[in-house]
């Protein structure tokens, strides 16, 4: 016989099915514990049991003094390929735009001239703009690259485009390959008022060298994500080698005993 689910785990199953077929659509808010608990016949630990996996999962959120809310889904990109923002958003069905910020020529700083292996003082175009998701900003993007092909954006339609296209199709940088790193800051000052977020919330931020088909660095960047809003997605698929076959130096492939050479002259055998 099926062993039955605990009740906390129903609970939790039904209100996620509720809340991913819009029975609860975003911002709605959730009936309350006790609601709850009378209506799934459950004691209100239960209930704050099963409410408290589904915040672990993103679908919900509190707000002290006014009850549970249902999540905004995030919007997430898949990082097993080499994409910019706008061009993998748009292929899901978002609206992209743009808020440029600044474009200009500026010398590059020891940290940019270390990643773009540059020589100190070389310049390089540094770009900030703000991607809005929908309407809604959802990231900060700051940008180097070297000046020698960056010029060439400073005229470019930055509003609309993605830089990986403009360098591909504009400039004729074919793309390699790009080094990524992720951790999480605190928002600034600076990255309050770009992303309408509170002082202090968390913010996902990437680190992205990119590189172009030679192995070149062309392209540094952060990229500053509102923790709420979006996600970074990676498959990694684990693959075991097949045991090898190994053939002493004591036998041969016939499995007969190979003769072992004599010792040199006044050296050990190995």
């Amino acid at each position: 016989m099926p062993i039955p689910l605990p009740l906390y785990t129903q609970i939790k199953d039904a209100l996620r099915a509720r809340i991913l077929d819009g029975t609860y659509p975003p911002h709605h808010q959730m009936p309350s514990e006790s609601e709850l608990g009378e209506s799934f016949r459950a004691s209100r630990i239960t209930v704050r049991q099963a409410l408290g996996d589904l915040q672990k999962e993103g679908l919900i959120f509190k707000v002290h003094g006014k009850g549970t809310f249902v999540s905004k889904p995030r919007a997430f990109q898949n990082v097993t390929s080499l994409q910019g923002f706008a061009e993998a958003m748009s292929s899901m069905g978002y609206e992209i735009l743009n808020q440029v910020r600044s474009c200009k020529c500026v010398p590059a700083s020891r940290h940019v001239v270390t990643q773009l292996r540059l020589r100190e003082g070389d310049p390089v175009v540094e770009i900030r703009r703000v991607r809005l998701l929908n309407r809604e900003p959802v990231s900060l993007e700051l940008t180097w690259v070297p000046a020698a092909i960056g010029r060439r954006l400073l005229n470019a339609d930055l509003a609309t485009r993605d830089i990986f296209l403009i360098l591909e199709n504009d400039c004729g940088v074919k793309l390699g390959h790009a080094d990524l790193s992720v951790d999480a800051v605190l928002a600034d000052d600076d990255l309050t008022q770009a992303l309408r977020i509170q002082e202090g919330a968390p913010v996902l931020r990437i680190e992205r060298l990119t590189h172009d088909a030679q192995g070149a660095p062309i392209d540094y960047e952060f990229l500053y994500f509102r923790g709420d809003a979006f996600q970074y997605r990676l498959r990694a698929d684990r693959h075991k080698a097949a045991p090898a076959t190994h053939i002493t130096n004591a036998t041969n492939a016939t499995g007969r005993a190979r003769p072992r050479k004599p010792a040199s002259k006044g050296k050990p055998s190995a």
